[in-house]
């Protein structure tokens, strides 16, 4: 079972993502409050905020590069 599945599905943009600034405000927006979320939870498990946000931001950085290599034939 998912257990962030209750937090419900991210909202599909509705700006192009050639409209750089609106299209990444939007994505701010659709996502703080899930993150906002999922740091009270770990927060709520015991883990200190600080530290769940910066393996969260590794994470994300080692997801785009994953991406980026597995893109490249690499």
């Amino acid at each position: 079972m998912d257990a962030l599945a209750d937090l419900g599905p991210v909202p599909a943009p509705t700006h192009q993502a050639k409209e750089f600034l609106a299209y990444e405000s939007e994505c701010r927006g659709a996502l703080k409050p899930l993150l906002a979320e999922l740091l009270d939870r770990a927060e709520a498990a015991g883990w200190k905020r600080r530290t769940v946000a910066a393996t969260l931001m590794f994470l994300a950085a080692q997801q785009v590069s994953e991406a980026s290599e597995a893109s490249a034939g690499g």
